[in-house]
């Protein structure tokens, strides 16, 4: 498959390749910097995201909205995020998007995968808890009312590397 399109002139790709890296990168900063009211921005209504998923097996038969741990929707997305980060306890963090691979499928969509890395911390009594993991972002993208939105993202892991009690803080940020 070609990178770019045969139908569209090629300088209105390189425009919309840098539309959708900065759509990237602003979901990433606004993640860090806990701007939940801004985070849907950079998504369609409808958008999946199997990030959070940790079910076992094979489900790639199944469409993406209908998989275990799937999370639907721009509410949803920003409320599973935003809990997961800035629940009862708060988790500083840095993410990092490296060397994206986004090809045009049709004028009005297209896939990326990012390599990544993040860096995670939280205060957990006098003990700073830590994580650093490295993998790759596999994301869709849809152009919507003339913007590219993020529809579908998937985090594979390649490593993690975390302190012993990082995942402590999941039991104090869960509801009740």
């Amino acid at each position: 498959m070609s990178l770019f399109l045969e139908s569209v002139p090629v300088a209105e790709q390189l425009a919309w390749l840098e539309e959708i890296k900065a759509a990237f990168a602003l979901r990433l900063r606004v993640m860090d910097t806990k701007q939940w009211d801004r985070y849907p921005e950079m998504h369609t209504d409808d958008v999946v995201s199997e990030t959070f998923s940790s079910v076992d097996g094979d489900h790639s038969h199944l469409p993406p909205a209908e998989r275990p741990g799937a999370v639907v929707g721009t509410e949803a997305l920003t409320r599973a995020i935003s809990s997961f980060l800035d629940g009862v306890v708060t988790v500083t963090s840095a993410h990092h998007g490296h060397t994206p691979e986004i090809t045009f499928t049709s004028p009005t969509t297209a896939t990326g995968i990012w390599a990544m890395e993040d860096n995670l911390w939280w205060t957990n009594g006098d003990t700073e808890e830590s994580l650093r993991g490295w993998g790759h972002y596999h994301e869709e993208y849809r152009r919507v009312d003339g913007r590219w939105l993020i529809s579908y993202r998937n985090l594979t892991r390649l490593r993690v590397d975390h302190t012993p009690g990082f995942y402590s803080y999941r039991e104090r940020n869960s509801p009740a």
